[in-house]
């Protein structure tokens, strides 16, 4: 007789349970997609500046109607993830999502740096960000010198995909006006 496994998955309250009864250290940098934990890559000095760059930019242009946020997590709607974005541009509310946390119907944008994590970023995480229908998301890839702009998910893949370097500027769709350039972000 062949003995079968299979993989259990966790629900979103099953994660928040153990988070809550300190099963799983709260501390500890972690995700959860599609039912399954997995602890985020540490942030190198690279990615923090960035990270800080984009801060910077993004929340000199906002007015009260939005929020940015860094590195906290976002429901995905009907996915069972609860991925942590590097940065999201979210709608504001009054409560700044005291009672639940963000979900995707909430993102406007999120941005997920890259420089050791950029297959798991590219590969696992974005395609997650276009099967929520979030309308945009970037991914600068530090490595490569560049910051890949994904826009209109349609089916569960974003139809719009622009790879721009140093010299580019682009227009944040959250934001009309807000112009930024690549050279701003990378640094």
């Amino acid at each position: 007789m062949i003995a079968s496994t299979h993989k259990r998955l966790l629900t979103l309250d099953e994660y928040h349970r153990m988070l809550e009864s300190a099963i799983l250290e709260g501390d500890e940098r972690m995700e959860l997609i599609r039912g399954e934990i997995f602890e985020l890559t540490p942030i190198g000095n690279r990615h923090a500046a960035c990270l800080r760059r984009l801060l910077r930019l993004l929340g000199a242009e906002l007015g009260s109607d939005l929020l940015l946020d860094a590195q906290n997590p976002v429901v995905l709607t009907g996915q069972g993830s609860e991925p942590q974005p590097d940065l999201v541009l979210l709608r504001g509310r009054e409560d700044f999502y005291a009672e639940r946390p963000p979900a995707s119907e909430d993102v406007l944008l999120v941005v997920e740096v890259s420089d050791h994590s950029l297959a798991y970023d590219r590969d696992v995480k974005i395609p997650l960000y276009a099967e929520a229908a979030i309308p945009e998301a970037w991914l600068v890839d530090l490595p490569g010198g560049a910051v890949v702009v994904h826009r209109r998910p349609a089916f569960g893949v974003y139809q719009e995909v622009r790879r721009l370097r140093r010299g580019d500027t682009f227009e944040a769709l959250a934001r009309p006006g807000l112009r930024l350039r690549v050279d701003s972000i990378l640094g």
